[in-house]
């Protein structure tokens, strides 16, 4: 077996530039009948939060496979909550990831199922989505990988979702995808990679299937100018043709207490829409108990009423 050497000394790196640690609390008997373990919860959800923004620009996978663990494994999660009386509401959620790593061979497969009703007990929430990624390296620059991804908003199907549900939401739910697939392969190759700089590129070809809410339900709203919609059949059930895409992932470190990362990833294919998101993100170490992030995230997609949302993110921990 060709043996693939990596980058392993940045590893040393992502720990220093990483967020300092949350303080654990534990809360007294009673907490909850008095509100204060509900509050308590929401402090810990918005720490996630940040700890997810600091993970994802710490992303070991800028530097190679390095230390990467070997053989089969994986996790499993489950949430519900549900109320009753005053208001009925009900959330579920079932996410897991199983990997299977074997020398310069990486594949992943995830799935996540998410349902709610919110507190007028209307759905607001019913996705599935499925994922799979594999690399193979060849050496340490050049590999070889595969993106599967599957999407199913069984909210997006051409019926007002609740009794208070405007024209305008209706519209929107009709441009939303009820139904997202890509599978794509490709090879990508490792431009810079030393204890300061890592930046990959990958291009891949694959099949994209695609269905809107409009093209399940038969018809659209479309925008007439005067301040409403008009409605027009639509024939074609669903989009399908071969797509591509193009991925760049940057990371730079100024010093020991500032990196910064850029991310780029253009999708497209000959019957749907383009899309296009960038994330730029600068890290920010002030010592040991206090870093920052902050991030601008793009994303593009043609043929929406306002193609482009922008997202300013500030991320700041500080503990002590």
């Amino acid at each position: 077996m060709k043996k693939v050497t990596l980058l392993t000394g940045t590893a040393a790196l992502v720990v220093a530039l990483s967020a300092p640690a949350f303080a654990q609390t534990e809360m007294s008997a009673g907490a909850n009948a008095t509100g204060v373990g509900a509050i308590d919860e929401q402090i810990t959800d918005v720490q996630d939060d940040v700890q997810d923004d600091f993970d994802r620009a710490n992303d070991p996978e800028r530097f190679g496979p390095a230390d990467r663990r070997q053989g089969l494994f994986g996790s499993m999660s489950l949430t519900y909550a549900g109320s009753d009386g005053n208001d009925k509401s009900q959330d579920f959620a079932l996410g897991g990831r199983v990997s299977y790593n074997q020398g310069p061979w990486a594949q992943t497969v995830g799935m996540l199922l998410e349902f709610g009703e919110d507190e007028n007990g209307d759905k607001d929430k019913e996705d599935v989505s499925v994922i799979y990624d594999a690399q193979y390296y060849f050496n340490d620059r050049f590999y070889a990988f595969a993106l599967g991804r599957f999407e199913i908003d069984g909210l997006a199907d051409g019926e007002p979702n609740s009794d208070s549900a405007t024209i305008d939401d209706l519209a929107e739910e009709l441009g939303d995808y009820r139904r997202d697939g890509f599978i794509g392969v490709g090879p990508g190759y490792r431009v810079i990679n030393n204890d300061t700089t890592a930046w990959r590129v990958q291009a891949g070809v694959g099949y994209r299937y695609t269905q809107t809410g409009a093209q399940h339900a038969g018809y659209d709203l479309v925008d007439n100018g005067a301040g409403g919609y008009d409605r027009v059949s639509v024939d074609d059930s669903s989009s399908n043709g071969i797509g591509y895409i193009v991925s760049s992932r940057f990371y730079h470190r100024f010093n020991d207490m500032i990196f910064l990362t850029n991310d780029t990833d253009y999708l497209s294919s000959d019957d749907a829409d383009d899309v296009i998101t960038n994330q730029l993100g600068v890290n920010f170490q002030m010592n040991e108990q206090l870093a920052t992030r902050v991030s601008y995230t793009t994303e593009y997609q043609e043929n929406r009423p306002i193609r482009t949302d922008n997202t300013l993110g500030v991320s700041i921990v500080y503990g002590f």
